[in-house]
């Protein structure tokens, strides 16, 4: 997969993250994943993915202080 995409589908968004593309979906519909859309078609900026692992990492280190 090409990392300097700067857009990824959600396919393709789900499988950098390691999770399902149902999971994914569930993260957008909670507003934890921003993403775009060009007419009908749903995108994830990579720097959306970037985000919200690096809050995945912030939340875990506040949980263990």
């Amino acid at each position: 997969m090409n990392m300097d995409k700067l857009l990824l589908t959600p396919d393709e968004a789900a499988q950098v993250l390691s999770i399902s593309r149902s999971k994914l979906y569930e993260l957008i519909g909670q507003g934890r994943l921003t993403t775009v859309r060009i007419d009908a078609s749903r995108r994830v900026p990579r720097q959306a993915l970037v985000e919200f692992v690096s809050h995945l990492q912030r939340e875990e280190t506040e949980r263990e202080t």
